[in-house]
């Protein structure tokens, strides 16, 4: 039972925010706080504050407009700092990170008498190098002898000057204490490409040996972290955390509370974080040009003792498995047969699968060989990284000053941080799936490689439960999930298999505070063309469109393929199509501001967009009044993990289609439709133009899933 000092703690809170500012309590968030604060302010545990009992973990559905940052924080806050633990609050967006830390906490000190500490944990690669912005700002003439060696690295060193300008503007600003190095609070959004060659990876730092360690923005922000009560990161942090054992980054599992916002992404986060690629003609060109690099480095530094042993030894090697590379690239040539397809994003991605993940012995055998030599020569890079480290410490049986050694140590790091990855991938590709257990998706992907085309070999887990459950639910102290979408169908069935969450675990679905029959209207009308006949439906588009978005603002128009979305725009009149925002364009963000530029500036707006306009869109009052939906979200039919997870439940006796394409395309309706209301305010108009909705048993439970708008029905 949860102490009665803790209740009235988070109840008094709750109250004075909601006196503080002149707000009602809302049924769903009032839910959620008590939900949470049961399983979570219930922990058994020993002497030492570990916990006893079954997992602690909360699953918690609460519909947009529920206050849910709100809910989570007044009740875990109290819950983790009466235990003794710390709350790490982690989001799948950049966006949600900055508000909750600069937006809603702030808000939640001043209002709720609740006294706490947090910062932002954000990945390295969000923070500027410092070392890398002096060898730009020099045009790396100290180092350019050696670093040229590597451009194919990413140590690329010339500077034009629109780059020297930003390069010095950043370099007065952060001595001005005007700017922090991280990237998000620079006054203007920069470009990845520019951004690369300015930040460094855990393979490449020289930590505490870096002259400007003591600057490091980095490494500031990290020390900001080691004493607060709330921590707030991103689903990939805790990620990396957790696969590297668990407290290397963030608090040890067993002393946290986690809260995962936007918790639905979760699993699929998982799957990418343990998922492997690689090209093999780019590794092959990388391989020769490692062994030329290095040849060149021994003739312009004879290096006694280790150092100069081992690095003489990777040119050969690298040769070798460059040879079983181009074997390896012209047996996948002769074995693939490449579909064409697209993934959810409409980016063209032709794949030859391997059914059941299975790949043929000749091809495996292969792989060994090439998971041999990478094994090989990762060893290799770790052991003169290693060397490095002492030489950087000044130890003189090296045989290399120190300033050399912190030179080259980012060099081998970074050739070190590749042949990992090869070598990851190709025991991937290799290894046998144990029988009991979901196999490994297995594919290769026919890539884009400059003026020759690459094949890219890739290795995937098609669940992520397993994972989640052994390093997640089982070690943390306590865990809530929350989501506006974690169930499917009005079940949190695929959830659960997903994520891999304990079956004691407690789950609830609060209800949004929109009353959807009063606000807004959901129309199936009768387009008179079947969605699975792609031109027919495509021509009763272009037919009708015009007419349904008549009289409506702004309006979104969603589709599951890029293919029918561009089709659908080159059949419109061309001046019909002048009011019209397609998705490719711009960016993302371009697109939305000029949308809403337009919209404010009283003319009628389009957007038509992909997947990722269906989720984390927030288009509140004029911008959105009308969201029209192509067609049911079927997954991309030929997407490799889905397929593989598929077979892997049709093999088992299961119906893939009821079990997973179907819940996976209410969730993603669910998302579509949530881009209607934002605030409790908005009214508008959601249109489905599949008639499957109606017509099909399965279509029927996915309409029944929808939110309750008033219906219309053709």
């Amino acid at each position: 039972m949860i102490s009665n000092e803790l209740k009235t703690t988070i109840q008094g809170a709750y109250t004075r925010f909601l006196e503080a500012k002149s707000l009602k309590p809302r049924y769903g968030q009032r839910l959620m706080i008590a939900e949470i604060a049961k399983v979570l302010g219930d922990i058994a545990c020993d002497e030492e504050g570990r916990r006893t009992g079954d997992p602690a973990v909360v699953a918690v559905e609460a519909g947009t407009g529920t206050g849910k940052t709100v809910a989570y924080s007044l009740a875990a806050i109290p819950v983790a700092k009466a235990a003794g633990k710390r709350l790490v609050i982690a989001t799948a967006t950049v966006a949600l990170q900055e508000q909750i830390v600069f937006k809603d906490l702030p808000d939640l000190m001043r209002n709720s008498g609740l006294s706490f500490t947090f910062s932002l944990a954000k990945g390295r690669g969000r923070y500027l190098c410092l070392s890398k912005l002096d060898v730009l700002l020099q045009e790396g003439h100290a180092q350019s002898a050696t670093a040229q060696l590597f451009e194919e690295e990413g140590f690329k060193i010339e500077v034009d000057e629109a780059s020297q300008k930003l390069f010095t503007s950043m370099i007065e600003k952060l001595a001005g204490n005007k700017w922090d190095g991280d990237r998000d609070s620079w006054p203007v959004a920069l470009e990845d490409q520019q951004w690369s060659r300015l930040t460094t990876d855990h393979s490449q730092c020289t930590s505490r040996h870096c002259p400007n360690f003591q600057q490091c923005a980095f490494y500031k922000a990290r020390e900001g972290m080691g004493k607060v009560d709330v921590i707030v990161t991103n689903h990939d942090m805790v990620l990396a955390d957790l696969a590297l054992g668990g407290g290397a980054v963030l608090p040890d599992p067993r002393d946290t509370v986690y809260v995962f916002d936007e918790g639905h992404h979760l699993p699929d986060k998982a799957i990418g974080h343990f998922a492997h690629y690689s090209r093999l003609r780019s590794t092959a060109d990388w391989l020769e040009t490692t062994a030329k690099n290095l040849t060149k480095l021994l003739a312009q530094h004879p290096l006694p003792g280790d150092l100069g042993r081992l690095i003489e030894q990777v040119p050969e090697l690298a040769r070798e498995i460059k040879t079983q590379q181009q074997f390896m690239f012209s047996a996948c040539e002769q074995l693939a047969d490449f579909k064409p397809g697209e993934d959810m994003e409409g980016r063209e991605r032709p794949r030859h699968r391997f059914v059941g993940g299975v790949v043929p012995e000749h091809m495996r055998e292969m792989g060994i060989e090439l998971k041999k030599g990478f094994s090989k020569l990762t060893d290799l890079f770790t052991r003169l990284s290693e060397l490095l480290k002492e030489g950087m410490d000044g130890e003189k049986n090296v045989g290399i000053a120190s300033h050399q050694a912190e030179e080259w140590y980012p060099l081998f790091g970074s050739l070190l941080a590749r042949a990992q990855g090869s070598w990851e991938l190709w025991t991937a590709f290799t290894a046998e799936d144990p029988e009991d257990s979901p196999p490994m998706a297995r594919w290769l992907t026919l890539a884009d490689g400059g003026a020759l085309y690459d094949i890219e070999v890739n290795a995937s887990p098609i669940l992520a439960a397993e994972m989640l459950r052994r390093n997640l639910w089982n070690v943390a102290y306590g865990a809530l999930v929350t989501s506006a979408t974690l169930t499917a169908l009005g079940k949190f069935d695929r959830f659960r298999m997903r994520a891999g969450i304990p079956k004691a675990s407690v789950t609830a679905i609060v209800p949004s505070p929109f009353h959807h029959e009063q606000a807004g209207v959901l129309r199936v009308p009768d387009l008179r063309a079947d969605p699975r006949d792609a031109a027919a439906h495509t021509a009763a588009i272009i037919r009708d469109l015009p007419e349904l978005v008549e009289g409506y603002r702004g309006s979104l128009v969603l589709f599951s393929s890029r293919k029918q979305m561009q089709d659908v725009f080159d059949g419109l009149d061309r001046d019909w199509r002048k009011q019209v925002f397609i998705q490719g364009n711009l960016s993302k963000q371009e697109t939305l501001n000029k949308h809403k530029a337009r919209v404010d500036g009283g003319d009628s707006s389009v957007l038509f967009g992909l997947a990722s306009f269906a989720e984390g869109v927030d288009l509140p009052g004029a911008y959105c009044e009308h969201v029209i939906i192509a067609k049911i979200p079927f997954a991309v039919p030929d997407d490799p993990v889905e397929a593989a997870l598929a077979e892997w439940i049709e093999a088992r006796g299961g119906n893939p289609f009821m079990e997973i394409a179907v819940p996976d395309a209410s969730l993603r309706l669910i998302q579509a439709c949530g881009r209607l209301l934002r605030t409790e305010q908005d009214r508008g108009t959601i249109t489905l133009l599949d008639r499957r909705l109606v017509t099909q048993r399965y279509g029927k439970a996915i309409l029944n899933a929808l939110p309750p708008f008033r219906r219309e029905i053709s």
